[in-house]
């Protein structure tokens, strides 16, 4: 996989992309991930890339030209899968999105900056626009950031157990069960015994009911959204 993203503060990608899994997926040569700065493709003075909106509002936009050549110039060598939007009016990420989007080949995505960008670029240019909650952030570089690890560490090869991706949190539309490690009792504070019991089944049947009250209990919108109780509870019959 290759993942492009458009910035003008690739500053702030530095320490995210280059940590951890993200890295170590790029060590092995999983993924490719590139940073461009927009400013590189700026044709005016001190490369700005910014302007006031027509129609007299406060606040600078992104102009159309820099980002285009860029996204040409990029067009030329590859097709994209997705040309992704960071914004805070888009799709909601989810894992079954970033599940999805962990199949494609190359994705560019497109850090919003400053008041926006000119709308064209999303009309005529953007396939995708994504947001990771309902709340304004200086740009879209954290955003991307977000999206580049939910979506690379889904990539086969990219965690050392495979396995330990298929039980995160909402994979099966589900808070993760609660997890416990060493030592057995702290501060009086015991772990659940049916997790020492070696009780396969047992401790699956646990984890699954754990998932349903945590999810019952923290978000009852996944039950509703996806119908995993009634579903979970059929499978037992």
């Amino acid at each position: 996989m290759r993942i492009d993203i458009l910035t003008v503060m690739p500053e702030a990608l530095e320490s995210p992309l280059h940590c951890s899994i993200l890295q170590r997926a790029q060590d092995k040569g999983l993924v490719e991930i590139h940073v461009h700065n927009l400013r590189d493709w700026s044709l005016r003075k001190h490369r700005k890339v910014d302007d006031y909106p027509f129609g007299g509002e406060a606040g600078m936009v992104m102009q159309i030209e820099p980002v285009w050549r860029c996204m040409e110039e990029l067009k030329s060598q590859r097709d994209y899968d997705e040309i992704i939007f960071t914004s805070p009016d888009g799709e909601q990420l989810d894992q079954p999105m970033a599940n999805a989007l962990s199949l494609k080949e190359n994705l560019m995505i497109l850090c919003g900056h400053y008041k926006g960008v000119d709308y064209r670029i999303r009309e005529h240019l953007i396939t995708r626009e994504i947001t990771i909650g309902d709340y304004v952030l200086t740009g879209g570089e954290l955003p991307a950031a977000v999206i580049a690890d939910a979506v690379v560490r889904l990539i086969p090869g990219a965690i050392g157990d495979e396995q330990s991706a298929l039980t995160d949190s909402f994979q099966d539309g589900l808070i993760e069960a609660p997890v416990y490690t060493r030592p057995e009792v702290f501060n009086g504070w015991h772990v659940p015994e049916i997790l020492l019991s070696g009780h396969q089944a047992k401790i699956a049947e646990w984890k699954m009911q754990m998932s349903l009250e945590r999810t019952r209990r923290l978000r009852p919108n996944l039950l509703k959204d996806n119908d995993v109780e009634t579903n979970n509870n059929k499978k037992r019959k």
